[in-house]
């Protein structure tokens, strides 16, 4: 895989989707949508940040599905077209960025040898690769993921280890970029990886553009756990302690100590602790560090309120404990966090 895209405003970013029918719909609608949304706005913008309507389209995007019994239909039902011909795809000597989605298809044909040999031969002619979601059961076929560090759907993520054990599977990130291959976690995932290909093909402006203009409620870094805290502690058997978890979500700003959370479960201190990490995997303490990192990553990406406002907000006591709980959770600090992911640069208040 070469290196070579890049920031061309004068010819266009060629995208080739592919996907084994039955397909997961939205690892073909996400990034196709994202891809064209980027397309229509780099044309429309005229304010000297993004390019001018003059250049070339960012995205040319072309969409080929193997059939399935003569079926193109994704595992919702809903058919699906192809945009390219067989002929015309394989007539495309160099593709940009080669997508594989996930899905049924993906799982269960990845094998299928007429299939392995389409991937790697287009993969050979691809600047960039990249798996959304299970689709990363069609690279590993063909060798491209050995030795490389990518991630999938959870659910997958061990099936996928344990078909190819010299592929390094990721089961945290919502996506992963391991040199010019990409992957992603499961369905909406897909949108934040191809978000953030836009982003290094057309900057931060663009890709942020994009994510307001589809109304996602943030455009997330790819190092975010596909489960957040509080959804994995809705798995949690007793319906008292999942509320709980609820209600601490919403009181960050409290001292939240072990002897209120026992008491607003309804038992001891003691039992509660005990009952708490068996359930969920944690103490409640490392919880409530959890959500409070979570919280203030949040804010961080909004971008707008000074540090010492954020840690008080999330209920940290001080910078310093919120710049060690993010050390220990995130791997850097939070000033340095909110000047790699935060949406809106020019509205920062030191």
């Amino acid at each position: 895989m070469s290196a070579n895209h890049t920031n061309n405003r004068t010819k266009s970013h060629r995208v080739v989707l592919l996907a084994a029918a039955p397909v997961q719909l939205l690892d073909v609608a996400g990034p196709v949508e994202v891809f064209a949304q980027a397309t229509q706005m780099k044309a429309s913008s005229g304010d000297g940040i993004l390019a001018h309507s003059a250049d070339a389209p960012a995205y040319e995007i072309d969409v080929f599905i193997i059939p399935h019994e003569g079926q193109t239909k994704s595992s919702s039902g809903i058919g699906l077209s192809s945009t390219i011909s067989r002929e015309e795809l394989l007539s495309r000597k160099e593709i940009d960025t080669l997508i594989i989605a996930g899905g049924e298809g993906a799982r269960n044909r990845c094998a299928e040898p007429e299939i392995v040999e389409l991937v790697s031969l287009l993969a050979k002619r691809a600047g960039r690769i990249a798996g959304v979601c299970t689709g990363a059961f069609l690279l590993a076929e063909t060798g491209l993921l050995q030795g490389c560090k990518i991630t999938t759907h959870w659910r997958w993520c061990a099936e996928l280890h344990r078909r190819h054990q010299g592929v390094s599977v990721d089961p945290d990130p919502i996506y992963v970029q391991d040199g010019n291959l990409w992957t992603s976690a499961g369905v909406t995932a897909g949108m934040d990886l191809a978000l953030a290909l836009v982003e290094a093909d057309f900057g931060h402006v663009l890709a942020l553009s994009v994510a307001r203009e589809l109304v996602l409620f943030l455009r997330r870094p790819g190092d975010q756990k596909q489960f957040s805290s509080v959804l994995a502690a809705q798995s949690a058997p007793s319906r008292r302690l999942r509320d709980l978890v609820a209600w601490m979500t919403d009181n960050l700003h409290r001292p939240l100590t072990v002897s209120e959370m026992a008491s607003r479960a309804c038992l001891s201190p003691r039992h509660f602790a005990r009952a708490f990490q068996a359930e969920t995997g944690i103490t409640p303490a490392r919880m409530v560090e959890r959500l409070r990192v979570e919280a203030a990553r949040r804010a961080l990406e909004d971008g707008r309120a000074a540090l010492s406002i954020v840690a008080m907000t999330c209920g940290f006591q001080s910078e310093e404990t919120m710049r060690r709980s993010f050390l220990r959770q995130v791997g850097i600090p939070p000033g340095e966090y909110r000047e790699r992911f935060r949406s809106y640069p020019s509205l920062l208040i030191n």
